[in-house]
């Protein structure tokens, strides 16, 4: 299924979602479509409200830009060919084939029921190929502490942490100050496990922060974690591929806000990035080979972003986390990785159609039963 030979390639866009990353998502799917070749690219537009039902037709409409409704065909359902399943919107029981029934889907949904495998185990239900990471990789990324955890196995460098159920923070806030007094100092960082751009994070300065912060984040998730805070660099690397994924060079994040929030993410007109980072040619290929073992370490496919600190005063690199489905917006850090590393945003795209098919095949020549043939 060489992509030269290929006619145009019937894409699905899946986006929006439940998560506070929806108008991210937005953005991210707005982006993709404007820079394919709709010569190339035969795009269907799939929408799921913030309630997190599939949009009818009308109400994708209104989730894309007016300009791009040209570019592709919005639909009030999901199917695909050989799929075993129809998803209607419950406002829509009708509706037939069709002959554009997207061939792959890019499910560019952010956070949880969207990065999580939840989305992905749903279109691994349905047998429709799909761009990036599997249910499982998707789900370890998306819980910190799993992730954590896993990086320990595999001996990856990460910051002192402490992971607190969410119902018991209340009465564990004591041993909680206690900890961070004998082991980590101030300032931490308490986050939700389970939430991405940074929902739900509060810098803390001193014990009698702790407690208002935690209780803060404890409202996004089941489970908090708090972890040492350091002054430090922050760096990001683009990975590429499935079972041989490549690393693209090592950007640097500079927010002008105390620490890069959802907010400087997203809205900081200051926000900049330096790529590729200035670093040493030994530092660079240090984290870059960190990186590609994070991704490897939760057997991640297609993409990912792992995001590094460097301490400034040791030069120390932790690995903070690795993110399945990053931003597709203008400003985020993934394409502009690839771009400096030589791979231009309808090449990537082109790639990571191309893996998507590769790990779908791969998957489907193994036998799920012994009585297969």
């Amino acid at each position: 299924m060489g992509m030269g030979k290929r006619q145009r390639i019937k894409l699905g866009i899946l986006f929006g979602g439940r998560s506070g990353e929806h108008e991210v998502s937005l953005t991210s799917a707005a982006s993709v479509i404007s820079a394919l070749d709709p010569h190339e690219f035969d795009i269907s537009a799939f929408g799921v409200t913030k309630s997190g039902c599939l949009a009818s037709a009308s109400e994708t409409r209104k989730m894309l830009p007016a300009s791009l409704h040209s570019r592709v065909e919005i639909r009030g359902y999901l199917d695909a060919p050989h799929s075993r399943v129809r998803f209607l919107p419950s406002s829509n029981r009708k509706g037939t084939g069709s002959n554009s029934a997207p061939e792959i889907v890019f499910p560019l949904l952010h956070g949880p029921y969207g990065e999580d495998g939840t989305i992905q185990g749903l279109l691994e239900t349905t047998g429709v190929p799909y761009i990036g990471c599997g249910v499982l990789a998707s789900a370890v990324a998306m819980d910190k502490d799993l992730m954590k955890r896993i990086f320990l196995q595999e001996q990856l460098p990460i910051l002192p942490h402490m992971v607190v159920p969410s119902r018991d923070l209340r009465v564990r806030i004591r041993s909680l100050k206690r900890t961070i007094r004998k082991e980590f100092g101030y300032p931490v960082f308490s986050k939700p496990a389970n939430l991405g751009s940074s929902v739900g994070v509060r810098k803390v300065h001193s014990e009698r922060e702790l407690e208002e912060a935690a209780l803060y984040s404890a409202q996004f998730d089941a489970k908090i974690i708090v972890e040492k805070g350091i002054d430090a660099r922050e760096l990001e690397v683009a990975i590429l591929g499935n079972s041989e994924p490549r690393a693209s060079v090592v950007g640097e994040v500079i927010p002008s806000n105390e620490f890069y929030d959802y907010e400087a993410k997203y809205h900081d007109p200051d926000l900049r990035f330096d790529i590729p980072a200035h670093l040493a040619a030994g530092e660079s290929e240090i984290i870059r080979k960190l990186a590609l073992r994070a991704f490897k370490a939760i057997e991640g496919s297609g993409l990912a972003r792992v995001d590094f600190f460097m301490e400034r005063n040791s030069g120390t690199v932790y690995v903070n986390e690795i993110n399945t489905m990053p931003g597709f917006t203008p400003i985020s850090m993934y394409a502009k990785l690839w771009s400096a590393s030589g791979v231009p945003f309808d090449e990537l795209i082109r790639s990571l159609v191309e893996l998507g098919f590769e790990r779908f095949r791969e998957r489907r020549s193994f036998k799920i039963s012994p009585e297969e043939p």
